[in-house]
């Protein structure tokens, strides 16, 4: 007995034959619901910049493909090798630093790479800060080397350490103009006199201090950095790099090096980002202000042994921070707790509403642990060298009402100490 007569109590009726489908009537050769039509045109133009996430683009015929390739007329072929959203946000970061030809690409550590290995080649040496971002670290100490080209790392700080350390062979040097996550300032006027002097590359990230803090290319580096994902996009939803050279060849070489290894941005994570930049300077100065006053308020909390924020008059680089930043000292501020890792623990427990999180340039305030997070891979000893214990935090302090944050941190701070 089949299950259904078993669950009916009879055999069931075969069901009746479904009528054959009738044949349709020959369909057109060319059906409009399978070709690719073009936009609609019309008088008015969107206020909002479109996303165009076509990987391909058609054009006139051959001669105008090598038209577009030779530069001779605008247009795009391939999204890997560029396309509008991209071109977009690329002309907005332009007009903030002063650059021409920048090319965004898919990561801040892309633009980086895009940087160094697109531009060195075995047997060449780069010269970078000892204080750089965690994942430039680990470029320095074993990426670079592994493919021949030599690196050593220096206080940037002190532009005769820079010097001392440049060879023959030295091609390039790498600094952050504000350090992750010491925060220390960097000697940029004299480490361009040097660069200028020697003839060597100055490639700057100015991603803590972005355009707004400090314009790069106006002290004479030769290559500007950003990693977008933090404060000019702004809101934790796009990974995005951009990197800009002064002279046309290096953009070519950079471009031709992120096209090849497929760095590519992604035509959303774009949109997103030149979304958020059109608050950026809101965004940034609400955030500066909230940081001076954090700043402030951190020292006179119990449990809390030395804070770090450039724009206080204890911090070892405060004088070049005002001559060098006139006044923008950005919305990092770095922190140590007396009590160790089981205060960090605290600490985290207990600011139930910051996101502990190991980013930075969010709209709301972010707390991280550089010693389980940026600079997770270098010992213990290599990051007390730079000041990091397992007691110190880095916050990316946010845009929200100041008397808030200020209610949050310091009861967060306060139980971490208990």
């Amino acid at each position: 007995m089949s299950i259904l007569s078993r669950l009916f109590g009879r055999s069931p009726e075969a069901p009746p034959a479904l009528p054959a489908p009738e044949r349709p009537a020959e369909a057109a050769p060319h059906r409009a619901g399978v070709r690719r039509g073009g936009w609609p045109d019309g008088t008015g133009r969107a206020l909002a910049t479109p996303i165009q996430p076509s990987v391909v683009y058609g054009s006139a015929g051959p001669d105008a493909l090598d038209a577009i390739y030779e530069g001779r007329e605008p247009g795009f072929t391939y999204a890997r090798e560029g396309h509008p959203n991209a071109t977009v946000l690329a002309g907005k970061i332009d007009a903030l630093e002063g650059a021409e030809g920048g090319i965004v690409m898919g990561s801040g550590m892309a633009a980086v790479a895009a940087a160094v290995i697109g531009l060195l080649k075995s047997g060449d040496h780069v010269v970078g800060a000892d204080r750089l971002y965690g994942r430039s670290q680990r470029l320095m100490a074993e990426e670079l080397p592994r493919l021949g080209i030599g690196t050593t790392q220096v206080d940037a700080g002190d532009a005769q350490a820079i010097a001392d350390a440049i060879r023959p062979e030295t091609r390039m040097i790498l600094v952050e103009v504000v350090s992750n996550p010491m925060l220390r300032v960097a000697d940029l006027k004299g480490i361009a006199a040097l660069a200028r002097e020697r003839g060597v590359l100055l490639a700057v990230d100015n991603t803590f201090t972005t355009p707004r803090g400090i314009r790069p290319f106006e002290y004479g580096a030769d290559i500007v950095i950003h990693s977008i994902t933090k404060l000019l996009a702004g809101h934790s939803d796009a990974t995005l790099g951009y990197v800009a050279a002064r002279d046309p060849d290096l953009r070519e070489r950079m471009r031709v090096f992120a096209t090849t290894l497929g760095l590519t941005p992604s035509p959303f994570d774009c949109w997103l980002a030149e979304r958020g930049l059109y608050s950026f300077d809101l965004r940034y100065d609400r955030a500066e202000e909230n940081a001076a006053r954090l700043a402030d308020r951190l020292p006179d909390l119990p449990g809390v042994a030395s804070v770090v924020y450039p724009g206080r008059r204890d911090h070892p680089d405060h004088d070049r921070a005002v001559s060098l930043l006139a006044g923008r000292f950005g919305n990092m501020v770095t922190f140590t707790l007396e009590g160790g890792r089981e205060a960090a623990n605290r600490l985290v427990a207990a600011a139930e509403n910051l996101a502990f999180a190991p980013t930075l340039g969010d709209v709301s305030t972010t707390i991280s642990h550089p010693a389980t997070s940026s600079h997770r891979a270098m010992g213990a000893e290599a990051r007390a060298a730079l000041g990091i214990t397992e007691g110190t935090f880095r916050i990316s302090v946010g845009i929200e009402p100041p008397d808030h944050l200020l209610s949050e941190v310091e009861a967060a701070v306060r139980a971490a100490a208990e």
